[in-house]
């Protein structure tokens, strides 16, 4: 399972830096380009809870083998596209990978015995990072001697294993323990549209203009749809992410810090790539070329998984509750570290490792959270929620620092400023220290509970 959620964690990201080299192969303006992180984002966040509250039904292994499937398709689709659009309908549907975790989570939750249960699911909660780490310098590699189009077949063969893993480990037949319940239908309608509005408007709003007609209604029109949502979630007896649940105090503290660090550490991570490409001339460029600036990120997975090496040992004698400040300072310390020092490569890459360290630490903590506070056949459900709002998170931090850079542009439309990038990273750092203080003093409040079964 692991092998499996990495796998697709690998394929989500390979697109990451090959918005210049996609503008100039299909012959499309950067801006359009951008659109093939657009539409991957939101796809995912759309599906994410739905494959969550499948996952909590007794189809689990049929939901991830044809998530799968539609993957590779996918990503074989994005392969050999002949224009931008059906290129847009392959990345569209790689989309599927957001969701993975989430239901390879509920199988680990059904299947693995107790005694593998917590470390199980805190490995499974930080291959995202891991495959961010490990798919950046994969693409790095592969475009820059094979073309942009080889990165997607091997995400064909990546899945293929993917699939061939999963059909001969994971148990067949359906999970005759999970519940048959109805699917939500006009919940799933009422989130999907919602949140799909949300996140064009947020990822549109620095060229749109946030106080425009369109960002306005688009925005609007979003909160409204999400109002309506709770609303009728609340009076649905099987909704499709059970808002109750939400409420708990655990599922509460994981919620609330997936999205405020998420917010807090996108608006750094998303500056990386620019910082390392950028030229010399810029002030704050590095000049690193497209091969070698996917290595920059890999440190974010030495470090993500070092650390959850160490969650994982200390489970049993530490709070989950301890581990999320811990992972909030050191994400803290990696913001600091990367406002005040990043001129050189290496300091970079130093910032990096630590912020995979910090996310390792509390992506590992947050499932056990809500593990230990649900009951199985609400928590493929549950992650997914936490899933998405950490997408949600991670959405609104590059939007936000789109718009910092963009109000700080050397010319009007044209590259940001030195100063653009400081003030940016400046309130990335402010913002995880801001979400550290606040777990520090629910730590201290007494919101620390003895390590339990999940």
């Amino acid at each position: 399972m692991i092998y499996t959620a990495l796998s697709s964690s690998i394929v989500a990201s390979l697109g990451m830096l090959l918005v210049p080299t996609i503008s100039r192969e299909l012959d499309v303006a950067v801006s359009t380009a951008q659109w093939t992180l657009t539409i991957n984002l939101l796809v995912g966040a759309v599906v994410t809870p739905v494959m969550g509250r499948l996952s909590d039904g007794p189809h689990k292994k049929r939901l991830l083998i044809v998530s799968l499937l539609i993957i590779m398709a996918g990503s074989a689709l994005a392969a050999c596209a002949p224009n931008f659009p059906v290129f847009l309908a392959g990345r569209a549907m790689q989309g599927l990978t957001y969701g993975i975790v989430p239901v390879t989570i509920a199988i680990a939750r059904r299947y693995l015995p107790p005694e593998r249960l917590a470390g199980g699911i805190s490995s499974l909660s930080v291959t995202v990072a891991t495959g961010l780490g490990l798919g950046y310098p994969l693409t790095g590699l592969l475009a820059s001697d094979f073309g942009f189009r080889t990165a997607f077949w091997f995400a064909v063969v990546f899945i293929a294993s993917a699939i061939a893993v999963a059909w001969w480990t994971i148990p067949d037949g359906p999970d005759d323990q999970a519940p048959r319940r109805p699917f939500d239908l006009r919940g799933a309608g009422l989130f999907g549209a919602g949140l799909a509005a949300l996140l064009i408007g947020i990822s549109q709003g620095p060229d749109w203009g946030w106080a425009s007609v369109w960002s306005v209604v688009t925005i609007g029109g979003a909160l409204i749809l999400l109002t309506i949502w709770v609303l009728v979630s609340l009076r649905t007896p099987h909704a499709m992410v059970n808002l109750r649940v939400i409420r708990r105090p655990d599922v509460l503290l994981a919620n609330g810090a997936a999205i405020g660090l998420g917010i807090a550490m996108y608006m750094g991570l998303s500056i990386i790539s620019l910082v390392a490409q950028a030229p010399e001339s810029t002030g704050f460029g590095l000049a690193v070329p497209v091969l070698w600036a996917g290595f920059v990120m890999l440190p974010l997975s030495v470090g993500s998984f070092a650390a959850n090496r160490v969650v994982r040992a200390l489970s049993r004698r530490v709070s989950l509750t301890t581990f999320l400040p811990i992972g909030a300072s050191v994400l803290t310390a990696a913001a600091f570290v990367m406002w005040l020092a990043h001129n050189h490569l290496w300091e970079l890459m130093a910032s990096q490792f630590l912020f995979g360290v910090g996310i390792g630490t509390t992506y590992a903590a947050m499932p056990g959270l809500i593990a230990r506070s649900v009951v199985t056949e609400e928590l493929g459900s549950a992650v997914s929620f936490n899933q998405v709002l950490r997408t949600l998170g991670g959405a609104l931090g590059s939007a936000l620092s789109g718009a910092v850079l963009t109000a700080h542009a050397v010319t009007a439309g044209g590259p940001p400023s030195e100063a653009g990038i400081r003030l940016a990273l400046a309130i990335s750092a402010a913002g995880c220290a801001a979400v550290c203080v606040a777990l520090i003093v629910n730590l201290l409040r007494g919101g620390v509970r003895e390590p339990a079964e999940y």
